[in-house]
């Protein structure tokens, strides 16, 4: 019985590995997501003799906003991959490692996700604002009511995660 609950034990842990193919998944949707940036890239600097300031500026957000969200995949990404699957062994040593890799727990990953959430949450809420006569109030107001509520959670997962460590 015992060497059927190891045997068993050894699959949950092996089953980890199921993870990686995700993992490489994202890192095709950041292919996908640098072409929709060259694709901004390009059409920003298309329109720059004919683009308004508003324009350039909601185009120059968009770059920004998939630039975090990349950033936010590389989080995910790294430190899901360390936390769940493997550590990065060969990397250790590498000039180029991030400070931060390896030391991202599962509620540090929360937290940032949360942030970033917000921040993306935020500068589509501005992109909206800049474009605010082609929006329909109720639009306005939803984007308001849920960058609001990604706001509050944000604060709200921070507060229990920090009165959580505090016990420990």
């Amino acid at each position: 019985m015992k060497r059927l609950e190891n045997n068993f034990e050894h699959l949950l842990f092996s089953s980890r590995w199921l993870m990686a193919p995700v993992y490489f998944g994202l890192v095709l949707a950041m292919l996908v997501l640098l072409v929709k940036f060259a694709k901004e890239v390009w059409g920003l600097f298309a329109h720059i003799m004919t683009a308004t300031g508003g324009e350039l500026i909601i185009g120059v957000l968009s770059l920004v906003d998939i630039a975090l969200i990349m950033n936010l995949l590389i989080i995910i990404m790294f430190s899901g991959y360390e936390n769940f699957v493997s550590k990065m062994e060969d990397l250790h040593s590498h000039q180029d490692r991030p400070d931060w890799m390896g030391h991202i727990g599962f509620s540090d990953l929360k937290i940032k996700l949360i942030g970033s959430i917000v921040a993306i949450s935020g500068i589509e809420l501005l992109k909206a604002f800049m474009n605010v006569d082609n929006l329909s109030d109720r639009h306005l107001a939803w984007m308001v009511g849920i960058h609001v509520t990604f706001l509050c959670s944000g604060v709200l997962y921070a507060l229990m995660d920090r009165l959580s460590s505090k016990g420990h």
